[in-house]
């Protein structure tokens, strides 16, 4: 899903929620969810992996 680019994440916890940001190596495209505390981190860098990838497609 990554097309072979290196995605950092990035994880602070606020209260019951977590920021996710995902980072684009590359290009420095950096987007952010917010999801609750108790979701696995898989599930949250998979939501923003995609969101990433979303915002690549629109402005590679």
């Amino acid at each position: 899903m990554t097309d072979g680019r290196t995605v950092y994440f990035e994880f602070t916890v606020i209260g019951a929620q977590v920021r996710v940001a995902a980072i684009d190596a590359a290009s420095g495209v950096e987007v952010s969810i917010v999801g609750a505390v108790g979701v696995p981190r898989h599930d949250l860098e998979r939501v923003a992996l995609r969101k990433l990838m979303k915002r690549l497609e629109k402005d590679p």
